[in-house]
């Protein structure tokens, strides 16, 4: 059996779960739907590829308009990493004006909640490997974590019970308390198989390696509980300790990178998304090189990096097409201007059709380690200086450029400021942060400096970034402008949006629950100005100031 195979049965999943209404039961998924005998969907691990593919469609979607929606509209302009460029985007996140369909997509697109559990679910039908289903279950809280993080309150341990997801919701502690269980549970399966690897051919993530998912599984727990640093402390040093002090442990190398690359015929989803729309030609037949569309590289990110010279540069990003500015980004939070006459001019986001995406890597991992450290006093067994330096070297590495010792040592660069080629969107540095580590720098200083290296070396993981300004303020992001505010007044132009609003579907179809949630939330309710759980920090600097 090859893989048209298997892209036959992935069509049949999707198609059975877009036909079903929102509060259907997921789980009714007929089991033989892919035109082959079970049989053969057994031979050499395939129903189980077909099923954790399946799982892991819920991380980063295939389906170019989710992950336009989640990735580049959604984190990539509220992580700092992109910019809105299409003027015809007149309601949209980062003008705090979003239609429903742009914010409702990480609980009512077909493509994610009911994309993960049907194939959750055909994983426990085609297979009953323990092994196989842990898996299941790291790859479910890579996916879903992502959904809380947006919205606070979520549906998520009812949802498995019966598949509907029209049910009471969780309090974002009690969320990822679940997850915790759930990755610590699925350690706890895999160390006895740790020697025994499975089907490389039904792995597309680390080829069947248990140890790679044992280091995942506990990078992930770290991931999570440095988000509950501030809400929990005494979960979030526990778990981080419980993480990196494993016998497996976590993240060490690039080798361990939990990457996914299984995209079909339509490759990688964010190429498609950012170029959507965009000027090919100019007026003269002359070809446009900056290959954004709907989508730019942010100043905030361009500006840290060309302040600090920094190599990674030529990956990341397209040259724009400005005179005398080889990296420019476009502000986000603006008057979008004319993308035929002046959008097109901005760096451009550099992925091709064929790159992978990043779940997480060693750099994050090396990068939480020296928060945990240096930030909060958790005892890791390791030092914070060596696990931030150690971040930046794995980060370059990542990104096949040289020179990360020399920029390591670089003691005296500064993000610059934005100057508009335009002339309208201009703002002073955001930050005076340095790269050299600091060993008296308070603690402040040292967070400051770790979150940013952390978010360069990120790049493209969007949600994360902005999971991560929320929590600590870092890094220091360009407010949105007076005129790019579309909010009337409900979001500031500093503090910005620290959620998204709920489906105003789930309103009238799931009132009650929806209405228990909104109390969870407090503050100012289903709002995008209402801090979540884990977004407590005082003096947080990306609070109004």
């Amino acid at each position: 059996m090859d893989n048209r195979i298997i892209r036959m049965c992935f069509s049949a999943i999707t198609v059975a779960v877009l036909s079903s209404a929102c509060t259907a039961n997921y789980w009714n998924i007929n089991r033989n739907q892919c035109g082959v005998t079970d049989s053969e969907m057994q031979r050499d691990g395939y129903a189980v590829k077909a099923a954790l593919i399946g799982i892991a469609n819920g991380v980063i979607s295939p389906d170019v308009n989710t992950t336009q929606y989640t990735e580049c509209l959604l984190g990539g302009t509220m992580g700092g990493y992109m910019a809105d460029s299409n003027p015809g985007l007149s309601e949209t996140i980062s003008n705090y004006n979003p239609k429903d369909e742009w914010t409702n997509v990480f609980m009512k697109s077909s493509w994610i909640i009911p994309t993960i559990y049907a194939n959750y679910r055909l994983l426990h039908q085609v297979t009953d490997d323990p092994v196989m289903w842990a898996v299941g279950d790291i790859i479910k809280v890579a996916a879903m974590h992502r959904v809380t993080d947006t919205y606070g309150p979520v549906p998520y341990s009812k949802i498995g019970q019966n598949g509907e997801i029209n049910v009471a919701y969780d309090s974002q502690l009690e969320v990822y308390t679940k997850m915790f269980e759930e990755l610590d549970a699925a350690i706890e399966t895999l160390m006895p198989e740790r020697m025994n690897n499975f089907s490389a051919s039904a792995d597309v993530i680390y080829g069947g390696v248990v140890d790679k998912w044992i280091k995942f599984a506990n990078s992930l727990k770290l991931r999570l509980a440095m988000r509950v640093s501030y809400c929990a402390p005494e979960l979030s040093e526990a778990m981080a300790e419980s993480a990196v002090m494993h016998e497996v442990g976590v993240m060490t190398s690039n080798d361990d990178n939990a990457v996914f690359s299984s995209w079909g015929t339509d490759g990688n989803p964010i190429n498609r998304a950012v170029e959507y729309n965009k000027v090919r030609t100019h007026d003269d037949g002359s070809a446009c090189i900056t290959q954004g569309g709907d989508s730019h590289a942010a100043a905030d990110i361009i500006c840290y990096m060309n302040g600090y010279d920094d190599p990674r540069r030529a990956v990341y990003f397209t040259q724009s097409e400005w005179t005398g500015y080889q990296y420019v980004g476009m502000r986000r939070g603006i008057e979008i201007p004319s993308l035929f006459s002046v959008g097109h001019k901005y760096s451009g986001v550099n992925v091709d059709v064929d790159d992978a995406a990043f779940w997480m890597t060693a750099a994050e991992v090396a990068f939480l380690e020296a928060e945990a450290v240096a930030v909060f006093g958790y005892d890791l067994g390791i030092d914070a200086q060596t696990a931030y330096e150690k971040g930046i070297s794995l980060s370059f590495e990542q990104w096949g450029v040289t020179g990360a010792a020399e920029y390591i040592a670089n003691s005296t660069l500064v993000p610059t400021a934005y100057n508009d080629p335009a002339g309208a969107n201009s703002y002073a540095s955001p930050s005076s942060i340095t790269i050299a580590w600091n060993r008296s720098a308070d603690k402040e200083e040292m967070q400051e400096r770790i979150i940013t290296q952390k978010w360069i070396a990120n790049w493209l993981l969007g949600n994360e970034a902005w999971a991560d300004w929320r929590r600590t303020g870092y890094p220091r992001l360009f407010p949105c402008t007076d005129a790019g505010n579309k909010s009337g007044g409900k979001v500031d132009n500093v503090t910005g949006a620290r959620r998204m609003k709920y489906p105003e579907d789930e309103n009238v179809s799931n009132t009650v629950n929806y209405q228990a949630a909104v109390q969870m939330l407090g503050g100012d309710g289903d709002e995008m100005k209402t801090r979540l759980q884990f977004d407590c920090k005082e003096n947080n600097p990306s609070y109004s100031r």
